[in-house]
């Protein structure tokens, strides 16, 4: 693949497969797919480290190339304070639009939820459902404009310098970057349509995603497939040593309310992860649930006795590995997740768990995934929320 560096000053095409070797390995993880408007969304806990750049941007395929209009958007954790950098990138010649974004939080030491919703009159930045920054006009005309063909999804980890990023020091590493979700609803009839979401169950690169193996942006390190590793359900971009590439570790836990996949309007009451507390009674919550529901759909019950709060979110994945264990409501003939009635009702004994079963712990049925991914698509539509760039301008 060929790929802008920007090296001495000037540009400069590189073949990846002639990209000398460096002291450092980073990683580059992305789908191969463009899509165009909508929300793109990521759960992310970003790599700590001064110069260390850690991204979720939207790229532009054919951006790099000479005479091409540039379009990218970018999230980048920037510095030793881990601070975060929104920035749409565009133009012919490409410019730099960068703004620090004010009272995001911690956001190497916690996972937050990072979303672009891209349309054809605004461009919006959110952090865990809050704007942080919005753009329209020429900025969002530069997209509609000029990306019509789409964007791809990216995430990077990668060295800086003084000059961007910070002061990088190798003796740090390995550093990482962890993705728990990601993804896309897309904007039709003036709402986000969630349409598909990877949650990384399978432990390996999924279908329709590739990893990068060129120059990183500032040319101090070269992207290593093997520093892109799935496990327990997350993809982990490290920042290492030429000859130490991996992760082998234990992932840090999600301590912060979840979303959880399947829910684009966001709601983080609820059961939201195995073994949390029942929502109705604050005792432990029984055996999880399988969550066959790949999209977590599974929500707190807003039964007929409103003893289960109406946004809880289960996060189940088709092999139970994010399984919602939160209790529904407590009514004998209604645990429906999210203010819906159970498509199937049952006794329901102990009301329902979040995930997938919906008709309860009695002789309620258990409701198939299909059937929850429409009810989620249904209920977001009603409640939503307000490279690899290869050169940096």
């Amino acid at each position: 693949m060929i790929r802008q560096l920007l090296a001495g000053g000037s540009l400069a095409l590189a073949l990846s497969s002639a990209a000398p070797a460096r002291a450092v390995s980073s990683a580059e993880f992305y789908q191969t797919a463009s899509a165009t408007y909508g929300r793109f969304e990521a759960r992310i806990r970003f790599a700590a480290g001064d110069g260390v750049v850690s991204s979720f941007f939207m790229w532009k395929p054919g951006s790099e190339v000479a005479g091409t209009f540039w379009n990218e958007l970018d999230f980048e954790k920037l510095g030793a304070d881990c601070h975060m950098q929104t920035n749409p990138l565009y133009g012919a010649p490409v410019v730099d639009h960068g703004q620090i974004a004010q009272g995001v939080g911690d956001l190497c030491g916690a996972y937050h939820t990072y979303a672009f919703e891209w349309t054809p009159t605004y461009i919006a930045w959110l952090i865990d459902g809050a704007e942080v920054r919005h753009e329209e006009g020429d900025t969002a005309a530069a997209f509609a404009t000029n990306a019509a063909s789409g964007m791809q999804i990216h995430f990077n980890i990668w060295p800086g310098d003084a000059s961007f990023g910070g002061n990088f020091d190798p003796a740090i590493l390995p550093v990482h970057q962890f993705i728990s979700w990601v993804r896309y609803s897309a904007f039709e009839n003036g709402t986000f349509a969630l349409k598909w979401e990877e949650t990384f169950a399978a432990g390996a690169l999924p279908s329709g995603w590739a990893t990068g193996n060129w120059a990183s942006p500032k040319n101090h390190s070269t992207h290593a497939p093997a520093n892109v590793v799935f496990t327990s359900g997350s993809a982990v971009l490290s920042l290492t040593a030429d000859d130490a590439t991996g992760f082998t570790g234990q992932l840090p836990p999600d301590d912060s309310a979840d979303p959880g996949p399947g829910d684009a309007s966001g709601g983080s009451s609820g059961g939201s992860s195995a073994g949390s507390s029942n929502p109705d009674t604050g005792a432990p919550a029984a055996t999880p649930d399988p969550g066959q529901d790949p999209v977590g759909n599974g929500m707190g019950g807003s039964a007929t006795t409103n003893s289960g709060p109406a946004t809880g979110t289960g996060t189940g994945t088709a092999t139970g590995s994010r399984a919602g264990t939160g209790a529904g409501g407590a009514a004998p003939t209604e645990s429906g997740g999210g203010g819906m009635p159970a498509l199937t009702a049952g006794p329901a004994s102990s009301g329902s768990h979040g995930g997938c079963d919906l008709g309860a712990t009695g002789s309620g049925a258990t409701v198939h995934w299909g059937e929850l991914v429409l009810a989620g698509i249904a209920l977001a539509r009603r409640r939503r929320q307000a490279v690899g760039r290869s050169a940096r301008p």
